[in-house]
Parts: structure tokens; C-alpha cells; sequence
């Protein structure tokens, strides 16, 4: 049984039938439906749309409901036929705090609702329905529609465009904007959750197609659309009516509490009188409260007179026609398979057809699994089809259970909010991109500043270059082909860098030093990582069903790195060798998750584990982590640190020794020499950086053929990690788990009674507040202005300058519950997690770096609870550009994991200093982060090739030998300024032509030109063939190539004792020249080699004639 299965039983039930009835025979009809449960109100909603399509409008009782009614409806009547009504204001009458994504959602209502031609289910809830709508008369009129083939004046277009307010920029990203570049136009219209691009041929529009903002790419062509201004805001003088006067007349309400609907209108109207009589005399002319928000007896007499179908427990209207329902909902199993396997044979045997729905069929072959485990095999019938909330139908036999309450699982709700990940995008290509003035280091030259793309002039040809200025006024242009050798300078925060001056020796020797140094630390590392690999370690065996039911319940969905880190640490510990693996990831990011599992794979080996963490808090926290999460399975484990009693911690002891404890947690307590495993097999450090020389010495001689699994949550970019794989295994976390909820962030001047607010809700639902002062001076005054505030609140205050005992008291007693609010400085940030607490308040955010914010918002979402940050900071215009920015980024970017790549910037350079010890941090403020990156890279190379080419004789077979070849030409290669004409973004494309790396990318890439920019200009198409040409060159063996007066000549290696010259490619070089003597020659001047070829017309004819040196000897036709 599939699901159109299911919904085909329901299209055709003696209930579903019913309802058509009344409706096909009355034209007024109240119809009660009593007994609906769980995720059944949608298959019967699809049923009766099926046989009776007109609009329905479906009302639940808060947004969370109705995010998630829209969901399952979604997937069952399909996405196309149902939209979503939020509310747009945050507060009434402020204008500023509209949500963007919400007002484009209600235009795509109204829009929708005012076509005859098709019907819609919209879902909503009722704060949506207290503001007024405009009218379809109002809607009409200000709706352009334009169509292909019509014929409109781009002119007349612009014109209109401005009119409805829209504004012209570069590149669309949000609503309400427009582009123009040469006959193609971008706007974003209000109805549409993407833009439209209008592409002209004179003034017939030639095509019409909606693209992504983030990438710019076309996703599908349209006929005709509609562009629609801003109504929410752009008519505010109009007249306005209420959503249920708005509606079509055949439109069926279906409302789950008409009662509790009127009582939130009525609230909603007061909050508006109340915020009106503020604003009322302020020079916008705001509109009354009757005239914009809807009021409780008109919605009473509105509703009265539509079509309506109640579906709640509290029935409000006289019913015409009332059906009962037979339903239940799914039993709560509480990840008890047993029960599950015995439930699912009964209602099998009782007649009923029992499928388990669930949205990956991973999640239904670990059931399969478990089952098979615990000996009860048993094929159920699956269903990939995810819905909220399972139900049992007594009446038709039907049971469906859903996944992720069986394994008692947070499932997410999705809306559109599109613009989040636009900004976001914005956002990271402002951090990285270049302006005139910044600092930017060449890899060869050092330090300058950036000052723009200049035109110059080479053999009458135009070409581009970017312009760097160094000490002395000293001009370097490099060519777009190099663009990889300059970075942006990336150092301390806040230090600007001192620039180099051009030829002068300084720069060489800082690059030097920093390598020396940095060999000198790989080299250990690197001969550390070939004595393990060559020693014997225990081998574990493979997984036990155990091992599948504790990876099945696990409350959030695995994310595919998190898997893949899981599958890299079996695999290692199954191997005969020791392991030794490093897994980083975000704050978050479920790297316990993975040490649960591997922790509890040795215990199922009967060996046992030792947990080492820095702080003693953190003990206690792990310790209570594992417990929790292996309480269902036979394991015991303690933990052992100072809060303990010399009693309890000797006991402990004698119980390790004996092999009664498995899992054994602590601070470096754990490595003193009274601490005795019986078998030790899997040693597990959490946030490795925070331990000192001596505890790590000591593990030294632990670990000499144990598994190790070290953790960390500072990140390592990507490149250093491909540099320390020589040094040991890593495994990378990068995604969030997809069923946290992001962090609600707002950013707030002071306000004693937001704080008030903040922490009498969150206690309401018994949950802790966080509040950050970051000065210890005052730290008693803001505690009692919180127990002022909230006077039965229980306070609590800690700071850095307290005696340890002290400290961790304080905070073991916040983790257990025994105070709602925590005042204190940023000691929260490291590693402490509670997930009882929801709301973090920071005072005098814009005190704080970036990845120290994001750090610290991390400490909250982490249950599957809403949380809600809130920055304080004084008003946005008194503080500096740069914190500006920083708060406001971090407001945008709440979204779990999108942070990362922001802090990552900022981490970078702390995490990079640590990783490798501490003298590396000055290494980097004076050469720039990027830079480092390359040096540490090219050092682990030479070590590589020389110092331990046996060890990696496999990996040196297939290796390039030449790093990157240098192009000069004197053609015509560039991106005219009339085919692109911002700047910044020409330069951005250069860079990133110059990072592809085969055919395939470079094909794809001009695809994506052609689609936003028109027709690629030939001096373009030279660029991309001067590309090719450059790989081949690298391939073949040349470090230089320079084309021009018609001769193209081949630099090769300028070391005559590279292994180049003894290699296959360099024979296939030499086979070539013998058979092709009449086009080439090879010539030796000052012992460099080069290969030269007269007559070379084009870029293609040079590709022609080099080419086929890449592969073994064939003559040029």
C-alpha cells in the first residue's frame, strides 16, 4: 500500500461523501466533525477537495499548528495547490519590523485567491486573520501582467516598475527590486517567492523564466506572470477588508476553534488601540485600528454566513450536519521495540492495514534491522511519506505510524523563508569580497593594497589586470590568470597588517621562517601518524543490534557528515591498527553523539572507555549525557572529579579495576597513576585544546596501541585539514542537524521589560535564562535589578574570579534545575550545555567578537524547545560601522551552522595558532591567514616528497608535478565593461574562472553566464579558451607559457634534478618533439629548458598543438 493507495480509500468513504452532500445541496452549511485526530484531518481534507475542488480556508489554532498542518498537507494533496497566511507585523504600527517572507507569502494568497481559473487550500491561524487585506478591486489595479511575445516598451516597463515603488540595484535579492543589464530585466515581484527574469529582443519580450537569488540561475520558464508592488505597505491609505470578506464565494472555512479565534482578535485589536495611541500623532499618517485590524463581532457575524466545517473539540456554530469519527492516536511506544513488534502483529491480526510512514529509507531499514536483531523478524508495509502525527482509523481499518515518534524523534516544520539564505549569501560575498583600499597579499610579492581592475594594453590588445600599490607608491598588476596567488588579507582582528615594499627581501624571509617552523611540528606529527600505523592495536568486531537500536533512537536525524564520521570511527576501531581520529564540528553539531556510539561499540566489545574533559563541569555534563542516553542498555558508567568525596572516588576506583565501571569519566584526574582499567580500549578527549603539555605526555604513554577519538570544536579550514590528514585521520562536521530549531535572534536596545518578559515566559514553560554581563564589577547590580524585576525567580551569579570549587558548584547546581537564572560573564561560552535552557540575554553585545556571540548563542536550541537570544546593545547609530555590521549579521544569520561560516573566519586564526602551537598566531598577522594556509601546504608537500616518500609512495605516483603554470599572452582575453558592468562583480568572476578545475565545471559556468548576462562576448570566449589552454600546460609538464607574436613557448621545471625529468610525462614529451620536428623545437639557454612552436595564430591553435603531449606519443596530424 502506497499513499495514493490511502488516499484513494478515503476519496471514497461513506463520511467523505456525506460532506460533498451537504455542501452540493445547501448553499449554506455548518458542518461538525467530531473525533478528528492527528494527521487524518488531511487525508479527509484532500478527499473532500477531491470531490468538491473549491478553496478551502483552513484556520488552526497558532502558527506552530498550522506550519505543520501545511506540511502534512503539502505532501498529501501536493505542494502546488496549498499556500501559507502568516501574519506580517511583528508589533502593530511598526512599520520597520515587517517579516518580508511573510508579507510576499499574503500576496501570494491574495493573488492566488483572486483567479477564478484554479483553487487553493490556504492554511492559517488566527493572528494572520486580525489585519485587513486590500480589496480585489485595488489588487487588480495594481497588477502588471506581462506575457512572451507581448510587445511593451522597456521604457513603459521602468516606468511602471517605479510607480509600485520598486528599486533599481545591481542584483536582485529581495522583493521590490529590479535590475536592468542591456535586454534583460530582473525583478522580484511580491507574488512570486522568486524572481522573474524578463529577457527583450527591441521591445518583444523573447522570455520569461523565475531565478534563484543566491546564484542567479534561471529555474523555469513561465508563459505569462504577474508582478505585484508591495500591499501590504504601498497602499496604506486604501480601503481594507478582512481576509474572510476577501475570500471567493465558493470558499469552505474550516476552523478548529471559532471561540479561540475571536478571543485572539479581540487581543490583537486591544494591542492595536494600545499602540496606536502612541503613534497617533506622529507625522505618518497611520490609519485607525477598526480600519486595519479585524474585530471579534464581525468575525462573528462573518463566519456565520460562510460555508463552514469545524473540526476541533470546541464546537461553536449550529450544526446542520455533525459525523463522528472512530480515530486514535498512534500509542507511544517509547522506543520499546518489543511492544512496537507485539502492537503492529495484533492490528494485523484484528484486520488492519498497518503501514509506518517515514521520510528516508535508511530510517526504515534500521527498523527492518532492529527487528531482526531482537529475533521478532517482521516485514511491515512502508510508506515514504512523512506526516506529523500518526493515527489509528477504527472505522476503515487504517493504521499509520509515523518514524520519528516511534523512535521518539523532534520533527521540523519548513516555511519559505527565502530571504534568509539571499542576505545570507549577500553577506558572506561582502566578507569576502574585494573593494578599492584593502589590504591583499600576493603569495610571491607580500602585503599591499588593493586599488581596482585596470585595462592595459599588451601588443595593441586589451587585457585586464587588478591593481595592487605597495610601500613607496609601488605598482604590481597582476594578470586575471593569477588571481589565485592573491587573497585577501585575513590576520588579527582589528590590526591593520604593515604593507611590504615590492623586491625587498623582508617578505621572502618571514614565507621562509613560517616554513621551517612549520616542518619542523608536521615532521614530528607526520612520523608520530607512520609508528601507529605500523603497530598493532585490538580489533574490534562488527556491529551488535544493540548498536542499531542506540543509532535508531536518536532524538534528531543523522546528518550526512555525522554518519559519515560514525561509518570512519567503526571502520577504524574494526581495523587492526590503533585509531587515532580527530572529529571537529560546530557548537551543536552532535559530536558527543558519535562518541556515545563509539564508546558504546567498545563496551559491547567487553573493553572499556575513558572520557577525558577539561573542566570538571564538563565531567558532570558528559556523565550525565551518556547516562541519559544509554540508560536502556547494559552499561555502567561513573565519572570521576573533585565534587566527589575521597570515598566515593576511591570506590569508584576498586570498581574500574574490577571491570564493573565501563565508561569512565573525568578531568585529568583520569590519567593518575592510581587509576587502574582492567582493558582499556578506546580513549575519547573532548576539546583536546584546552589540555596543557603535561596531561597530554602522560596520554602519550596510554595511547601507544589504544583507539583514540579526540574531539574539538574549533574548526579547521579545509585546506589545513587536508594538510594534517598526513598527521592523522579527521573527520569533519560541517551541517547542522536538520531538526533543531534556529536560535530566534533579536537585536534590542536595554529595556528593563523585555528582560522581565524574556524571563517570566521562559520560566512559565519551566525552562532557564542565561543573561551575559560581561563586567564582573556589576555583575550584584544586574542580579538585583533581575530579582527586582521578577521577584519569585531564583537568581544565580558566577564569574571567572571565583575560586574553582566555588564555581563549579554554582554551575552544577544551574545544570540540575535548582535556579532559573544564571547571570554570568563569558565562562558560558566553553562547552557547557543545558538543554533546559532556552533564552540567552547578552548586555553590551557589541563588546563582543563575532565568534564569541555565535559561541554563546550556541548554549541555547538545544533541546527541541524554541529559543530566543536577545543582543542588547545602545542604539544602532551610536555604535561603530564595524559592530554594526556584526550585530546585524548575526540577527540574519540565526539559522544553526550558517554562523559557521562567519565565526569560521574569525576562529580560523585562533584555531590555526593552537593547532600547530602557540608561536604560529604571529606568524599569521604578519603573513596574512590565506597565505599560511599555502606555505603550511606546500611544506607538508616537500616533507612528503622527500623526507617520507616511502610512506607515501602511492599517493606521489599520481601527483602533478608541476604546482601551477604562469600564462602570458598578447590576445584580446577579458569580460568587456559593456557585458558586465559592476565591477566588483567582473572581479569576482575572474576568481572564480580561476579556481575551476576541469571541462565540465568551465562548460556549466558559461551556461550560467549566458542565463544572467546575454550572449558571451567573443574576448570572453578567448578567457575560457586561454583556461583550457593553461591546464594542459600544467599537465604537460610547463611552469611558463608565454603566447605572443605569434609564438608559443613552453618553460619547463626549472630544477634539473625533479623527478619530472625521469618520469612517463616527460618521455611522452620528448617522444613527441623526435616525431614532430618540423613544428617545434626544444631549446636549453642558462640551463632552463623550454619547448617553442612558431606560427601559433589563436588560443585554439596552441591547445591543438600541445595537447597531445598529455598522452603517450602520437603525432599532429
Amino acid at each position: 500500500m502506497n499513499s495514493s493507495d490511502i488516499k484513494s480509500i478515503y476519496l471514497n468513504i461513506s463520511q467523505t461523501k456525506r460532506i460533498v452532500q451537504q455542501f452540493q445541496e445547501n448553499e449554506l452549511s455548518h458542518i461538525h466533525l467530531k473525533g478528528l485526530l492527528g494527521s487524518a484531518t488531511a487525508f479527509y481534507a484532500n478527499a473532500v477537495y477531491e470531490n468538491l475542488p473549491v478553496n478551502f480556508f483552513i484556520v488552526l489554532n497558532d502558527k506552530e499548528e498550522a506550519a505543520y498542518f501545511f506540511n502534512d498537507l503539502e505532501r498529501v494533496v501536493g505542494e502546488d495547490k496549498v499556500l501559507f497566511f502568516p501574519n506580517s507585523y511583528r508589533n502593530p504600527y511598526q512599520v520597520e519590523q515587517t517579516d518580508n517572507a511573510n508579507v510576499l507569502m499574503r500576496a501570494e494568497v491574495l493573488g492566488a485567491l483572486s483567479k477564478s481559473s484554479s483553487t487553493k487550500l490556504v492554511v492559517t491561524y488566527p493572528a494572520a486573520l486580525s489585519e485587513k487585506v486590500i480589496t480585489k478591486k485595488i489588487l487588480k489595479k495594481n497588477t502588471l501582467k506581462l506575457k512572451v511575445e507581448e510587445e511593451i516598451p522597456l521604457s513603459n516597463l521602468i516606468e511602471k516598475l517605479n510607480e509600485y515603488q520598486f528599486e533599481r540595484v545591481d542584483f536582485v535579492v529581495e522583493p521590490g527590486q529590479f535590475s536592468i543589464r542591456g535586454g534583460i530585466v530582473d525583478v522580484f515581484s511580491f507574488s512570486n517567492e522568486n524572481p522573474y527574469r524578463i529577457e527583450f529582443f527591441g521591445d518583444e519580450i523573447v522570455s520569461v523564466r523565475s531565478f534563484d537569488p543566491v546564484s542567479q540561475l534561471s529555474i523555469k520558464n513561465y508563459q505569462k506572470v504577474t508582478i505585484l508592488p508591495n500591499i501590504q505597505n504601498s497602499i496604506l491609505e486604501e480601503m481594507r477588508i478582512s481576509i474572510l470578506n476577501y475570500l471567493p464565494k465558493n470558499t469552505i472555512v474550516w476552523a478548529k476553534d471559532i471561540a479561540l479565534i475571536a478571543a485572539q482578535l479581540e487581543k490583537d485589536f486591544t494591542n492595536a488601540q494600545e499602540a496606536y495611541k502612541k503613534v497617533k500623532n506622529s507625522p505618518l499618517a497611520h490609519l485607525i485600528p477598526e480600519e486595519i485590524y479585524y474585530q471579534k463581532n464581525n468575525f462573528s457575524e462573518d463566519i456565520a454566513a460562510k460555508n463552514t466545517i469545524e473540526f476541533g473539540n470546541q464546537l461553536q456554530l449550529q450544526a446542520d450536519l455533525e459525523i463522528q469519527f472512530n480515530l486514535q492516536v498512534q500509542p507511544i511506544f517509547n522506543k520499546n521495540f518489543d511492544l512496537l513488534h507485539q502492537d503492529l502483529l495484533e492490528k494485523r491480526e484484528q484486520g488492519y492495514k498497518v503501514s509506518v510512514l517515514a521520510d528516508s529509507s535508511k530510517q526504515i531499514e534500521r527498523l527492518s534491522a532492529i527487528f531482526e536483531d531482537i529475533g521478532k523478524a517482521l516485514d511491515f508495509n512502508s510508506v515514504l511519506l512523512t506526516l506529523h502525527e500518526g493515527f489509528i482509523d477504527n472505522d476503515n481499518k487504517i493504521a499509520l505510524y509515523t518514524d520519528h515518534q516511534i523512535f521518539n524523534r523532534y520533527q521540523r516544520f519548513h516555511l519559505k523563508d527565502s530571504y534568509k539564505k539571499k542576505s545570507e549569501s549577500l553577506t558572506l560575498k561582502e566578507l569576502h569580497g574585494l573593494s578599492p583600499g584593502d589590504f591583499i597579499t600576493h603569495i610571491d610579492h607580500g602585503v599591499g593594497r588593493f586599488s581596482g581592475l585596470e585595462k592595459i594594453d599588451v601588443n595593441g590588445k586589451q587585457q585586464e589586470a587588478i591593481r595592487i600599490v605597495y610601500a613607496n607608491n609601488d605598482l604590481l598588476y597582476v594578470s586575471i590568470h593569477s588571481l589565485h596567488k592573491v587573497t585577501k588579507f585575513v590576520g588579527k582582528d582589528g590590526i591593520p597588517p604593515s604593507v611590504n615594499k615590492l623586491g625587498s627581501p623582508q617578505w621572502q624571509t618571514a614565507k621562509q621562517k613560517t616554513k621551517s617552523k612549520i616542518k619542523e611540528v608536521a615532521f614530528d606529527l607526520i612520523k608520530l601518524y607512520a609508528e601507529r600505523k605500523s603497530k598493532k592495536g585490538f580489533q574490534f568486531m562488527p556491529d551488535t543490534y544493540l548498536q542499531d537500536e542506540l543509532e535508531a533512537s536518536f532524538i534528531y536525524e543523522d546528518t550526512p557528515d555525522q554518519l559519515k564520521a560514525t561509518q570512519d570511527v567503526k571502520k577504524d576501531m574494526e581495523a587492526d591498527f590503533p585509531m587515532d581520529r580527530l572529529i571537529c564540528g560546530d557548537v551543536g553539531f552532535g559530536k558527543t553523539e558519535v562518541a556515545i556510539r563509539a564508546a558504546f561499540k567498545a563496551v559491547t566489545d567487553s573493553k572499556q572507555v575513558a572520557i577525558l574533559v577539561p573542566t570538571t563541569i564538563l565531567a558532570l555534563q558528559h556523565y550525565k549525557t551518556f547516562k541519559e542516553r544509554l540508560k536502556d542498555f547494559p552499561c555502567k558508567v561513573d565519572y570521576i572529579n573533585r565534587f566527589k568525596t575521597k570515598k566515593q572516588q576511591t570506590d569508584t576506583l576498586k570498581k574500574l579495576s574490577e571491570g564493573q565501571v565501563d565508561i569512565l569519566i573525568g578531568t585529568h584526574r583520569i590519567v593518575g597513576n592510581d587509576v587502574k582499567f582492567k582493558d582499556l580500549g578506546l580513549l575519547i578527549i573532548d576539546e583536546e585544546q584546552k589540555f596543557g603539555v603535561s596531561v597530554k605526555d602522560k596520554l602519550k604513554t596510554i595511547k601507544a596501541n589504544v583507539d583514540t577519538l579526540t574531539l574539538t570544536a574549533t574548526p579547521i579550514p579545509r585546506t589545513l585539514q587536508f594538510s594534517l590528514m598526513a598527521a592523522r585521520d579527521l573527520s569533519n562536521i560541517n551541517t547542522p542537524p536538520p531538526n533543531r530549531q534556529p536560535v530566534e535572534t533579536k537585536l534590542v536596545t536595554f529595556n528593563e521589560e523585555l528582560i522581565r518578559d524574556a524571563i517570566i515566559y521562559e520560566t512559565s514553560r519551566r525552562g532557564q535564562v542565561f543573561i551575559v554581563n560581561n563586567r564582573v564589577e556589576n555583575i550584584k547590580e544586574v542580579a538585583g535589578m533581575v530579582q527586582r524585576l521578577c521577584p519569585n525567580v531564583s537568581v544565580l551569579t558566577a564569574h571567572g574570579q571565583m575560586k574553582g570549587p566555588e564555581l563549579e558548584q554554582k554551575m552544577a547546581a544551574f545544570v540540575e534545575g535548582q535556579y532559573d537564572v544564571l547571570i554570568a560573564t563569558t565562562i558560558i561560552e566553553s562547552g557547557l550545555d543545558i538543554p533546559n535552557a532556552n533564552t540567552i540575554i547578552i548586555l553590551n553585545a557589541n563588546h563582543f567578537g563575532m565568534s564569541d556571540l555565535h559561541q554563546m548563542r550556541g548554549r541555547v536550541g538545544r533541546s527541541n524547545k524554541k529559543a530566543f537570544c536577545y543582543l542588547m546593545a545602545p542604539p544602532l547609530h551610536t555604535l561603530t560601522m564595524e559592530a554594526r555590521k556584526r550585530l546585524t549579521a548575526l540577527e540574519q544569520f540565526s539559522e544553526l551552522g550558517s554562523g559557521f561560516q562567519i565565526a569560521m573566519r574569525d576562529l580560523d586564526i585562533r584555531g590555526a595558532g593552537n593547532l600547530l602551537g602557540a608561536e604560529q598566531s604571529g606568524f599569521i598577522s604578519e603573513i596574512g591567514f590565506d597565505v599560511y594556509q599555502k606555505i603550511l601546504q606546500e611544506a607538508i608537500d616537500e616533507l612528503k616528497e622527500n623526507e617520507f616518500k616511502e610512506l607515501y609512495a602511492e599517493e606521489l605516483k599520481t601527483k602533478n608535478f608541476v604546482k601551477d603554470c604562469q600564462i602570458e599572452t598578447d590576445f584580446e582575453i577579458l569580460i568587456p565593461d559593456d557585458y558586465i558592468t559592476n565591477i566588483a562583480e567582473r572581479l569576482s568572476i575572474y576568481k572564480e574562472l580561476d579556481e575551476l578545475d576541469n571541462l565540465e565545471e568551465l562548460e556549466k559556468y558559461k551556461m550560467q553566464l549566458v542565463d544572467r548576462f546575454g550572449k558571451i562576448p567573443y574576448a570572453t570566449e578567448q578567457l575560457f579558451k586561454a583556461i583550457q589552454l593553461r591546464w594542459i600546460a600544467k599537465e604537460i609538464g610547463f611552469e611558463k607559457l608565454l603566447l605572443k607574436q605569434k609564438k608559443l613557448i613552453g618553460y619547463f621545471i626549472n630544477n634539473p634534478d625533479s623527478p619530472y625529468f625521469q618520469s612517463g610525462r616527460f618521455t611522452n614529451v620528448l617522444s613527441f618533439v623526435q616525431q614532430n620536428q618540423r613544428i617545434c623545437k626544444m631549446k636549453e639557454k642558462n640551463n632552463k629548458l623550454s619547448l617553442v612552436f612558431e606560427n601559433v595564430t589563436s588560443i585554439h591553435q596552441a591547445i591543438e598543438f600541445i595537447e597531445p603531449m598529455t598522452t603517450p606519443c602520437i603525432g599532429i596530424k
